[in-house]
């Protein structure tokens, strides 16, 4: 009977290891389920980190491909207007805007490259064209008061470059700085390298630009009347 009771029951050293062996399958299904949360982490922070180099890309190709041919006043003074200003760092030009973003019209467009808090940063700016450089419309204006959009940060270095149409008709070489302000260049490129930490990566871009003077006359009411005279 003593025998049977001992054969029927469990010995000390099997509770233990049973409790070793169950500790060990909680210990592996605990770590693929920390490993599957990790990925599931990275892999959306690498979307995240695509869709938004993706959309930054997009709108800069959208914006600098539908520039306009129209000028903007720079100097009060003397009636100086230019139509382009680029270098390394900064570019402004004249476009429409996504309806979303705008009340209509052509409006005075900025790319710059800052530093800031996220290293360097790629900031976009806008203000109507109409009441631009207007220091008293500008105190009533809303795009005067915004703070500029960003677009990408954590940059490491790289910026804008400009093409145009020598006198011979051929494409000039890239250069940081846009020589003539009241002409639009043939193509922007604009070149990032981003830091390590972010993990952003960036493709160059080469952006025709494709000046379209007839546009800002079918979406801007100032302009409509000139419309005519430009054909």
């Amino acid at each position: 009977m003593s025998r049977r009771r001992y054969t029927g029951g469990f010995t000390l050293v099997e509770l233990l290891l049973t409790t070793l062996l169950l500790a060990l399958l909680m210990a592996g299904a605990f770590a693929g389920i920390s490993t599957a949360n990790k990925a599931v982490i990275s892999g959306e922070a690498l979307i995240d980190r695509t869709n938004r180099v993706r959309v930054a890309q997009e709108f800069l190709r959208r914006q600098l491909r539908n520039a306009l041919a129209l000028s903007y006043p720079v100097d009060s003074t003397n009636g100086e207007t230019r139509m382009f200003e680029g270098d390394a760092d900064t570019l402004r030009f004249v476009s429409t805007m996504p309806g979303y973003l705008s009340h209509g019209g052509a409006y005075v467009q900025s790319l710059s490259i800052k530093s800031g808090r996220g290293g360097r940063e790629l900031l976009f700016a806008f203000q109507l064209l109409n009441g631009f450089g207007d220091e008293h419309a500008n105190r009533h204006s809303e795009e005067a008061d915004r703070e500029p959009e960003l677009l990408i940060e954590n940059i490491r270095s790289g910026g804008f470059e400009y093409r145009g149409i020598d006198d011979t008709g051929k494409m000039s070489d890239w250069t940081e700085k846009w020589e003539n302000p009241l002409q639009l260049p043939a193509a922007v490129r604009l070149k990032l390298t981003m830091d390590a930490d972010s993990r952003y990566v960036w493709p160059d871009i080469e952006v025709a630009v494709l000046a379209n003077a007839s546009a800002a006359a079918a979406s801007d009411p100032f302009l409509a009347p000139f419309r005519g005279a430009e054909r």
